[in-house]
């Protein structure tokens, strides 16, 4: 028997506090109507954590949604808890949602070999028999949604893209303590200005937006106060897509901060419409 690129798979359970806390977020659906697993799945032949996420009752074949983490290394990293919520809750719309925690953080360059990881997750959906390995999209956060931008660019198979307080343009984030920290532990007295230029550039959808999918239909949304990804990050970037003339949407959620704390059922309701919307078939609404 062939051996898939999904090696483990290990159902999320919570105990009843927990479940209670995960339907006062993110609604009685996402825990009643789903099923989400930890999973470690082969990327570039390394052992990759990730999440897997579907109907309880799954029927046909589902379109499918790939999440990209924000963070780095540690930090950003998923836990049990949030993504029986937050995965569970993309999962009860109807949807098969693929998620990566990304290469352990000696082996991760923050939108570098590490996309892989995200592009990987494509090829798992043909060992789920109710996933349409046809139809596609893809949502990030953060960090996430410059994967999610550099995703757009690489492959031309996502219907529709949602990215929330994405960086767009790396530069913004220059002064960044995390940001400098890596650079300085990547190239030490190595790191020159072309060095520093190279990284910033290969990574700002800024700087590509022409090479981004024309056929994905995309939904950036961005929180106006946002303290960690300005939000000209979004609409720079918006500026620049529709000169293309892109299908897409700017939303910028008055008074955001960069975790939308008191937008989330508007941001969940923005979410399931642009996913319903250009994923499930037949719907024109």
């Amino acid at each position: 028997m062939t051996m898939g690129l999904i090696l483990k798979r290990e159902k999320i359970e919570l105990n009843i506090n927990q479940i209670k806390i995960v339907k006062s977020g993110w609604g009685g659906e996402a825990v009643e109507n789903s099923t989400v697993e930890k999973i470690v799945y082969l990327s570039d032949g390394l052992e990759v954590k990730g999440f897997l996420a579907y109907p309880k009752n799954p029927v046909g074949k589902l379109p499918c949604i790939i999440w990209c983490r924000g963070g780095f290394g540690e930090q950003g990293r998923i836990d049990s808890f949030s993504a029986r919520g937050m995965f569970g809750e993309i999962a009860s719309w109807g949807y098969v949602v693929f998620a990566s925690q990304l290469r352990s953080k000696e082996l991760d360059e923050f939108g570098g070999r590490d996309l892989n990881d995200v592009l990987n997750l494509v090829s798992l959906a043909k060992e789920i028999e109710f996933a349409d390995s046809e139809n596609w999209g893809i949502e990030g956060w953060s960090r996430g949604g410059m994967m999610t931008y550099l995703a757009l660019a690489k492959l031309n198979i996502f219907r529709a893209s949602v990215t929330i307080g994405g960086i767009a343009d790396l530069r913004s984030l220059k002064q960044d303590e995390f940001i400098l920290k890596y650079l300085k532990g990547k190239y030490g007295r190595d790191l020159s200005q072309s060095k520093l230029d190279e990284f910033f550039n290969s990574r700002s959808a800024i700087n590509f937006a022409e090479k981004i999918s024309p056929q994905t239909a995309m939904l950036l949304i961005h929180g106006a106060k946002d303290e960690r990804v300005p939000v000209e990050n979004s609409i720079n970037l918006a500026k620049k897509l529709v000169k293309q003339n892109r299908l897409l949407r700017l939303v910028v959620l008055e008074e955001g901060d960069h975790f939308l704390k008191n937008h989330r059922k508007e941001v969940s309701q923005l979410k399931k419409f642009w996913f319903d919307k250009y994923l499930k078939k037949g719907n024109t609404k």
